[in-house]
């Protein structure tokens, strides 16, 4: 028998059963993602970061078969689209100027996280099932649409179509290790002019005698998060106006976490001036929060970026995301490359508006990520006739 439950909080699942289909890799290593097992999620939502009043409230979906959990789906009512780096508030502000109600709608997602990975948990043989009810949640009650963020090009290439749904494709920079041997082997393939720039903010961030730290696992104490709080808080004051995550889940981070987070920090003497947040995947260091208590030259860089690479050169990762939006990263070795989400619109006239949208966005994307390219700071190879 087939059953497939909605719930009101990720509390109601057991733990295990969830990260058997979310992360049954961990059980001999790292995570390949790992932002869907359920230590994360359940951070998030024990903190305080989701739920009443946050704008996002859990409503996973799980399917059962002969009462075991196979497959899952991540999801959330929303109340905005803040968190999500998928735009669409245009898309939101069209709908309700042409008197429609968008919010609240549907998406299934990892909250605050823009990180590709899969968002159908389990035996793809269920990803149309669980689609379906999620769909039909969204039809039940009257909400304006659902939608699919930063999942895999193949769940999206499968799932297009699927009860009119609509594939949409944007951008972000990666990059990509492509057998380095060390950070100098890197540099070796970018042009004279980018790999000058390179070693000159390494030098600059590091010229006013500052020490830089990479911190994983019991490497990390309770007194680095303190201040990493400080630093997450200033910048989210900035960009965002209110932090999306509570000191509580920083807390929750180090208790069970810790072993899967990289924390880069910069130390004058003993006190940390600035820091940047990664999470470790099995072949992937995902970039997600800086902050700094002072402005130093080229911090920012070397922290992000740099440190990112070297971290991921040593420990033979394959890739590292750096979060969203961003060209200033070109420069550095992070290079244009596409990711994807899924829309399920219930109006049928706004949904082919949207689909047309779609069309000419994804012709404009395909353009900038090539033309980008072209741009970046590597090498050309140059053949001879």
């Amino acid at each position: 028998m087939t059953e497939i439950t909605l719930h009101q909080s990720l509390t109601e699942i057991d733990a295990a059963e969830w990260d058997a289909v979310a992360a049954p890799e961990q059980a001999s290593g790292r995570p390949v993602d790992p932002f869907t097992t359920y230590r994360f999620l359940s951070a998030l939502e024990l903190s305080g970061s989701t739920g009443t009043g946050t704008g996002w409230t859990a409503h996973p979906l799980v399917l059962r078969e002969a009462g075991r959990l196979v497959a899952a789906v991540p999801m959330y009512a929303k109340g905005h689209s803040q968190g999500e780096y998928i735009f669409d508030h245009g898309w939101a502000q069209a709908f309700e100027r042409a008197g429609g109600r968008y919010y609240p709608k549907l998406q299934i997602a990892v909250p605050f996280t823009p990180a590709t990975g899969r968002r159908f948990l389990g035996d793809a043989v269920h990803r149309e099932l669980l689609l379906a009810a999620a769909i039909s949640v969204t039809e039940k009650n009257r909400l304006s649409s659902l939608h699919v963020t930063f999942c895999t090009e193949e769940e999206a290439e499968a799932l297009a179509g699927f009860e009119g749904v609509l594939h949409r494709v944007t951008q972000q920079f990666h990059w990509e290790n492509n057998g380095y041997a060390s950070f100098d082997d890197f540099l070796n393939q970018l042009s004279s002019r980018k790999r000058k720039m390179i070693r000159k903010e390494r030098e600059t961030a590091r010229a006013s005698g500052l020490t830089i730290r990479a911190l994983t696992g019991d490497q990390i104490e309770p007194a680095h998060w303190e201040a990493f709080w400080q630093f997450y808080q200033d910048t989210g004051a900035r960009k965002w106006g209110t932090p999306y995550l509570t000191r509580a889940a920083f807390t929750r981070f180090h208790d069970t976490m810790r072993d899967d987070i990289l924390l880069v920090l910069a130390f004058d003497g003993t006190r940390p001036v600035a820091g940047a947040l990664n999470f470790i995947g099995r072949d992937v260091l995902f970039g997600r929060y800086w902050g700094c208590s002072e402005d130093h030259p080229c911090l920012h860089f070397e922290l992000c970026y740099y440190q990112a690479i070297d971290w991921a050169i040593a420990n033979g990762l394959q890739r590292v995301e750096a979060g969203a939006q961003g060209e200033h990263k070109l420069a550095r070795g992070y290079l244009p490359t596409p990711v994807h989400s899924l829309h399920w619109i219930a109006d049928a006239g706004f949904r082919d508006a949207v689909a047309r949208y779609l069309q000419e966005e994804r012709r404009a994307v395909d353009e900038e990520i090539e033309v980008l390219t072209q741009y970046g700071p590597f090498r050309r190879v140059h053949s001879e006739d």
